[in-house]
């Protein structure tokens, strides 16, 4: 074979890697060995069917995060089927309550998705382990069975597109902002492909911010989201004691399906309107008008360390806008305690936020900050659809956390860079 037909991206070596070493092309359908499992504690709810055997407990991870601690009889139900699940077969690694929180932040503070891996759970955000160069998948409850039970899925292999990031973010624009632009301009071009991130610009984006463009992908209804395993997600790994794995990263002269170059310098903060972010997208400027009964910061993708500290820089000595709802849901138990510990907590209730226990929550209208009919929501969580947040007569917009405070001072929609700290 020539050389050129065996150059393949990221997803392809990754691919080829579990299916059993023969290399593999987009279309191809392929077999393959996953090797981390991650279940949450949601799955266990009524219409679980016990397992009669897992093929390999030290592979399998329990996380509670999207009802936890318990709001109704029957979460405190379903976290006790968990439990037992766990214990019949001799789960070690959980994330039990007090050492809890919302599954993809969970798994990046315990590298649980590592480089050239394959990870799947239950959870459509598990997209999020691709800043970790890990092929990360959320997949339905059947396939877990089936995956806990013999330790393989299946699936066909995607193309990818590319998206090279060049430059640096402005003050007060973030990865959500790029995010939103992306699902704006672009559109579905990468439904059922892969994306990567590549060029000079991602060495300028923290763990966090990649983090938050990874978990989104699934939002542009991509099939997998990846950056390369660079210094960063090296030394990341290296502070965990975790320098055991293989990376993979596209041939020089791989095909991508799409390819483009994003300018971050020329960046503004970015809007989604209501119900839905493909090519729904626009300036926050446009939407200066809309005034808002809640604000909410929170989710896998946007209630980390980062996330809150920037809403406290914010609203530090000022006041949340009579009438305006300010929510802050931190990621995780040690989301929340660092946040206390830096003060970013007594910031934001001292303004008048509420900040709840660490959860999915309100992202998907269960708890702590449901909207109710004819309110309207600015959220820097994942999703916007009509009802996602409680009501499908409620309006809930999309954009970033900084944008979200900025907006929750003044009680309708702002540019974050009209709010000086």
């Amino acid at each position: 074979m020539e050389a050129s037909s065996l150059s393949q991206t990221t997803i392809e070596k990754i691919l080829s890697r579990a299916g059993g070493g023969q290399p593999v092309r987009p279309g191809d359908v392929v077999v393959y060995d996953v090797d981390r499992v991650i279940m949450i504690e949601i799955q266990f709810r009524m219409g679980w069917v016990q397992p009669l055997k897992i093929y390999d407990a030290n592979k399998v991870s329990l996380i509670f995060d999207h009802a936890s601690p318990a709001g109704s009889v029957q979460d405190a139900n379903t976290g006790n089927v968990a439990r037992g699940f766990a214990r019949d077969f001799g789960v070690k690694d959980v994330y039990d309550v007090g050492d809890h929180g919302i599954a993809h932040q969970v798994i990046a503070e315990n590298g649980l998705a590592l480089p050239g891996q394959l990870l799947a759970c239950a959870d459509s955000h598990s997209t999020a382990g691709g800043a970790f160069n890990c092929a990360a998948r959320g997949l339905g409850p059947a396939e877990m069975i089936q995956i806990l039970c013999t330790g393989k899925t299946w699936g066909i292999v995607p193309e990818t597109v590319r998206y090279n990031l060049e430059g640096s973010l402005p003050a007060s624009v973030y990865a959500k902002d790029i995010f939103l632009y992306i699902a704006g301009k672009y559109g579905s071009v990468a439904q059922n492909k892969a994306i990567e991130f590549s060029g000079p610009g991602i060495e300028a984006l923290s763990m966090g911010e990649r983090r938050v463009l990874s978990t989104q992908g699934v939002e542009l209804v991509a099939e997998y989201t990846l950056f390369p395993c660079d210094e960063m997600v090296r030394s990341t790994l290296a502070a965990l004691g975790i320098e055991d794995y293989t990376a993979a990263w596209s041939d020089d002269d791989a095909d991508f399906a799409f390819e483009d170059s994003i300018d971050m310098s020329d960046m503004e903060p970015q809007i989604a309107a209501a119900d839905y972010v493909l090519e729904n997208t626009s300036p926050v400027a446009q939407f200066e008008s809309v005034k808002l009964d809640q604000c909410f910061v929170g989710s896998c993708a946007n209630g980390k360390l980062e996330d809150l500290e920037i809403a406290a820089n914010i609203v530090r000595g000022k006041r949340v806008a009579r009438g305006t709802r300010f929510i802050v849901t931190p990621a995780s138990q040690r989301v929340a305690l660092e946040a206390a510990r830096r003060g970013y907590t007594a910031d934001l209730l001292e303004a008048g936020a509420v900040v709840t226990p660490p959860m999915c929550g309100a992202c998907y209208g269960y708890d702590m900050g449901v909207v109710g009919d004819g309110e309207t929501c600015l959220t820097s969580s994942t999703r916007n659809y009509k009802g996602r947040m409680g009501s499908a007569e409620a309006s809930v917009l999309m954009a970033s956390s900084a944008t979200v405070a900025a907006s929750a001072i003044v009680g309708r929609v702002v540019d974050p860079r009209e709010v000086a700290s």
